[in-house]
């Protein structure tokens, strides 16, 4: 009689916010670099970590439903605000010549706030609305 064949191994649900977390920081300091380097600030951006969040929670084997679209679109979001907290960080610090990680480190919330509020157009919110819609319908 031939050996029982050995039990399906089971996904390891463990790993999506380690990668989550990781593709996200990544994704956030392109979003700044690129921000900087075009002097813009890059909204089209918020696809790239649309896309980022859902992959990395597939590829962590998150489940699909309704768990993982709001990890997928909360996670886009939280993108977003650290990058844009990290280009106002570095527009405010820069000419006081504190590098953006030790600008955003002394940047309040308020200034910061303010500052997104002025950088940002009706064109990034578009951008963030749309990149919001693509975390929804790649994390389904």
């Amino acid at each position: 009689m031939p050996p029982a064949p050995p039990p399906a191994s089971r996904p390891q649900h463990w790993l999506w916010p380690l990668l989550l977390l990781l593709g996200s920081i990544t994704l956030a300091i392109a979003w700044l670099m690129i921000a900087l380097a075009t002097g813009s600030q890059a909204g089209w951006m918020a696809i790239a970590a649309a896309a980022e969040a859902a992959w990395m929670l597939r590829l962590g084997t998150l489940a699909g439903g309704r768990t993982r679209i709001a990890v997928a679109m909360l996670a886009t979001l939280l993108i977003a605000l650290a990058a844009n907290w990290g280009i106002a960080a570095a527009y405010i610090g820069g000419p006081m010549g504190l590098a953006p990680w030790e600008s955003a480190l002394r940047l309040g919330p308020h200034l910061a706030w303010t500052l997104i509020g002025l950088a940002n157009g009706t064109a990034e919110i578009l951008w963030l609305l749309a990149g919001l819609a693509v975390a929804w319908w790649l994390a389904r």
